[in-house]
């Protein structure tokens, strides 16, 4: 548990430090609440460049330590604490934010609290986490892996080992600690949209955004990249609307912007361009078309009709996007040759079994966020909820979801249509030409949009002190809170059930057992694990997926009888040992392990 959360700890903080400093160097006037995501995506970068040098993340650590030490002092001597003049002051920020990052994070805690303990997230629902650990394992040690070797990002990897080096923290605590932060971090970031309503509806809009029931069912598995994707497509989004409201006048407005796409490139290497790119040309073709001022409707052109030309394609700042780009070219061209043989990742081919973890194909009107089953992978009816509570639920969430997008379009909220425009292209390019697989991960990737363009128009006349956020001569529409209370209590529960059907797995990692799948190749081969690791750690599918590709029975450590047949032992005793022994007569009981796994190799 300590070492779970003081990775969320030492992730936050940094992430906060660091990114609040990029923002302030733009230009930033006061707090932004895209400090969260743009500095974890600095994070990624930063130990993926150093985690290769000498010590083999004892630099990274170092240098993510010297770097939010110098932010932390450049925040608090340069950015504002008060003032008529400063959008959010600092203490203002640490009142508005505290709610939003402990609901966050006893949200994210549920898995553990339900399981009675700590351990690797997702055991039993999928089992890519052994390759994480794996890579970062690996990683510590300055020695190859397959992952490495076939160009896979290993940005969050880095972070993992750095964590490891530098605090001593183990690595299945470090990826544990990392996909919690993650939620806390994503939640911070989503109050970029809500940070003028009342704290109630404010928190609440920023929970049920960040952690979107697709999101929780992904965060439920331990895909902590498919959560942090999630996190960079909002934060990218938010990131432009931003740059033309607050930031307009700023020539480096699009710069937060470009650092978060970086960042996502060294979480998620090329495919995050599927949604990032378009959503940028998206906003920019409609800012343009739309003639918006900052990319919200302002309250003149709102009551006048009449709108100028967006300062996103004209003007003195018309060279922000350009610079922009090329902050981005900078901090991802060492990156290129990876990315080159990342597209030849078993993952992308249309013709592989294409199933992944998953029963079938998942339904799009998951994106809703009313899905009321612990497992997403489920059909309606077929959990305990009858088909007619998904069917109600869908229907009341698309009606909301139609009536956000018109008064989205009517308050040209460009930046958020472009992201809802880019993740609808991306799931049709994964439905038509990618696996069931990489449409579920699109599904999980678009939730916070959808949850967002939801709740966002709902709660638009709840301002401070009771005022319209936007036009204060518009009517009030009674019904619009009662609607976004029910959308944020349905969608929050089912949030939660997610979270709570979460399996977690055993506490420690060892890649020992990987070395001896290797040595004993197909066996037949007998594990005798703990009761504690079978029974309470979900230990079978975890020690299965380890074994994969041989003959392997897997047993209590209290039933240390050898099966005939059985030429290798493979035992937990302070630590995992293996003796090979001379077989007894008969034919092995134990069956071929994880055939279709390790045929398909690694999931994510």
């Amino acid at each position: 548990m300590i070492g779970t959360y003081a990775a969320v700890l030492a992730i936050c903080a940094s992430s906060l430090a660091i990114g609040g400093a990029a923002i302030g160097l733009c230009g930033g006037r006061g707090w932004s609440w895209l400090s969260p995501a743009v500095g974890l995506a600095l994070l990624c970068a930063i130990c993926w460049g150093t985690v290769g040098l000498p010590g083999d993340g004892v630099a990274s650590a170092l240098v993510v330590l010297v770097l939010t030490i110098a932010s932390v002092a450049w925040c608090v001597a340069f950015l504002p604490h008060g003032g008529e003049e400063v959008d959010i002051p600092l203490g203002q920020a640490l009142r508005t934010g505290w709610p939003v990052a402990l609901g966050a994070l006893l949200a994210a805690s549920l898995p553990f609290a339900a399981e009675g303990h700590f351990g690797i997230l997702g055991t039993s629902f999928n089992p890519d986490m052994s390759q994480h650990l794996l890579a970062a394992d690996r990683l510590a040690d300055g020695q190859p892996s397959q992952l490495l070797n076939q160009g896979y990002p290993l940005g969050p990897h880095a972070i993992v080992v750095a964590l490891n080096k530098g605090l001593g923290i183990g690595l299945v605590q470090g990826f544990s600690g990392l996909t919690v932060a993650v939620a806390v971090l994503a939640s911070l970031t989503a109050i970029a949209a809500f940070r003028d309503l009342p704290a109630v509806p404010r928190t609440a809009g920023a929970l049920v955004v960040a952690l979107a029931y697709v999101v929780a069912s992904y965060f439920a598995q331990g895909a902590f990249k498919e959560t942090m994707q999630a996190l960079f497509l909002l934060a990218f989004v938010l990131a432009l609307r931003e740059s033309t409201r607050d930031w307009a006048d700023l020539t480096l407005r699009f710069v937060p912007a470009a650092l978060i796409a970086a960042g996502s490139v060294y979480s998620y290497s090329f495919p995050s361009l599927v949604w990032l790119g378009p959503a940028a040309v998206l906003f920019l073709t409609l800012s343009a078309v739309g003639g918006t001022v900052g990319g919200t409707m302002s309250e003149e052109a709102l009551a006048t009709g009449r709108h100028g030309g967006s300062p996103a394609v004209t003007g003195p700042a018309a060279r922000a996007p350009g610079l922009a780009a090329v902050v981005f070219l900078v901090l991802t061209l060492p990156e290129l040759p990876r990315m080159l043989d990342f597209h030849s990742f078993e993952t992308f081919d249309p013709n592989g079994p294409g199933l992944g973890n998953l029963f079938g194909q998942v339904s799009p009107f998951e994106v809703m966020g009313i899905w009321p089953s612990g497992d997403f992978r489920l059909a309606p009816g077929d959990g305990a909820v009858p088909a007619v509570g998904y069917y109600l639920g869908i229907a009341f969430a698309l009606a909301l979801f139609l009536y956000g997008l018109v008064q989205l379009w009517r308050r040209r909220e460009t930046a958020i249509l472009a992201g809802v425009g880019a993740a609808a292209l991306a799931y049709a390019a994964a439905r038509i030409g990618g696996t069931p697989y990489t449409a579920a991960k699109a599904i999980e990737i678009a939730s916070p949009l959808v949850a967002l363009t939801i709740l966002l128009p709902l709660l638009s006349q709840m301002g401070r002190e009771g005022q319209p956020m936007v036009d204060k001569g518009a009517p009030q529409r009674p019904w619009k809170p009662v609607a976004a209370a029910l959308f944020a209590v349905a969608a929050g529960v089912c949030s939660l059930l997610a979270l709570a059907n979460a399996p977690v797995g055993p506490t420690s990692y060892s890649s020992k057992l990987s070395e001896y799948r290797r040595a004993v190749g197909e066996g037949p081969t007998l594990v005798l694990a703990s009761p504690q690791l079978l029974e309470e750690e979900h230990g079978e599918p975890f020690l299965a997926w380890e074994m994969r590709g041989g003959r392997v029975c897997i047993k209590s450590a209290e039933e240390a009888k050898v099966p005939p047949g059985v030429r290798y032992v493979i035992r937990d005793e302070d630590g995992w040992t293996l003796e090979q022994v001379e077989p007894r007569p008969g034919k092995s009981p134990c069956p071929l392990v994880a055939e279709r796994q390790a045929r398909q190799g690694p999931a994510r």
